[in-house]
């Protein structure tokens, strides 16, 4: 089968490789209709986490067909078309029967590296490098999905496949930021990042109760369509100090809460950028946190930071101090899938949301390397690129 493959830092190509088996009672096979690209990729790509091997297929948000299933599946049959979380989980652990499934004790079979860097190994993730389990990706005709009753969701009559594929991650991911956000009604959300995950979870928010929702990015077209698309006011942080205009419109208070959905390559304009990427280049810190500063410095006291950016290691100059003398609530993670993406077909059968917009680059597996350069540099528009082997 093809694959599109990680060739080495900032190189892609798609190789002929060997098509899945089942390898456990539990597996299905899925032929992959869509897959897009994110933004977490990119750190694989880059190189920011060094646990990639020539050859590894990227990929983790996807849906598709069930064209094989092992002897212990009951939920799914050959023919289901399903939707797949990226996060591997179980099911039979203490974290997965509490439904913090991206912690996940069973599900990474390669601990050892995550173990030494955080202490502990959370769950497996499909196509994100040896340190999450070392499992092929979704930018491919067939993907193994472990666990599959517990990892594959049978999608509803009528939603078509690019609305659907972002069940997998970008809905689940932007649904957990806003539910961190411990909303009950009436709250002021910011959020940096205007890309697929900060756009659902914009939306995520306006379900869940928030009354206003502020976005900061740059891409006056990503600004433009989450206006249109949402109904959200907009920040252009290349153009505006973005803690003084956060004051100004919450009446000098700041934000209820703050929602980071920009990750571990975040951008900004000034000195304190340049000083992050000099840092990052010379491998002084691993990632840079410049929106993360952002959203704990604004904030309002007693408020909640919700942290759904992807970051690996140890960053420079973290504003702890403002956290902890303004009594902030600090909440993160990689999204529980397997608890969001039930209720999250349930909306999107019912058109409370809507992701289809996102899918602004559909394109072959052959052009899944154009996708990402797209997707990386912002071109065209583009807001995600969906692969269709």
């Amino acid at each position: 089968m093809r694959a599109l493959c990680w060739e080495g830092v900032g190189k892609l190509a798609v190789r002929d490789v060997p098509e899945p088996q089942i390898r456990a009672e539990g597996d299905i096979i899925v032929r992959v209709r869509a897959s897009s690209v994110c933004g977490s990729d990119l750190h694989l790509i880059n190189g920011y986490l060094p646990a990639m091997r020539e050859g590894d297929i990227l990929g983790h948000e996807f849906m598709g067909e069930v064209v094989e299933t092992g002897p212990g599946v009951r939920r799914h049959r050959v023919g289901d078309r399903v939707v797949v979380g990226s996060v591997v989980a179980c099911g039979g652990c203490w974290y997965c029967r509490t439904e913090q499934y991206s912690l996940c004790d069973n599900s990474n079979p390669q601990p050892v590296f995550t173990e030494k860097l955080w202490g502990h190994s959370p769950a497996g993730i499909l196509g994100y490098s040896h340190a999450a389990g070392g499992y092929s990706g979704s930018h491919a005709e067939y993907i193994r999905v472990p666990f599959g009753d517990i990892g594959a969701f049978a999608v509803p009559d009528g939603v078509p496949d690019d609305s659907v594929v972002f069940a997998s991650d970008a809905m689940p991911t932007g649904w957990m930021a806003a539910d961190f956000c411990g909303l009950t009604g009436g709250e002021v959300v910011a959020i940096w990042g205007a890309g697929g995950v900060g756009q659902m979870a914009a939306r995520s928010a306006q379900l869940l109760g928030a009354e206003r929702v502020i976005m900061i990015d740059r891409f006056p077209d990503r600004l433009k369509t989450a206006t249109e698309r949402i109904g959200v006011e907009t920040i252009n942080y290349a153009e505006t100090d973005v803690l003084e205009a956060l004051r100004e419109l919450t009446a000098g208070r700041g934000p209820d809460a703050c929602i980071e959905a920009v990750g571990m390559e975040s951008h900004d304009v000034g000195p304190t950028y340049a000083y992050d990427r000099v840092k990052q280049a010379a491998r002084l810190q691993t990632d840079r946190p410049t929106s993360v500063r952002q959203a704990i410095m604004a904030c309002r006291k007693g408020g909640t930071v919700s942290i759904v950016g992807v970051y690996a290691g140890l960053v420079d100059k973290f504003p702890l101090g403002a956290a902890m003398n303004k009594a902030l609530v600090l909440r993160m993670g990689q999204m529980h899938a397997q608890r969001y993406i039930p209720m999250l077909l349930d909306r999107l059968a019912a058109g409370e949301i809507d992701p289809g917009y996102l899918a602004t680059h559909p394109l072959s597996l052959e052009q899944g390397a154009q996708g990402y350069e797209l997707f990386e540099k912002k071109e065209d528009g583009c807001l995600r690129s969906v692969l269709h082997p």
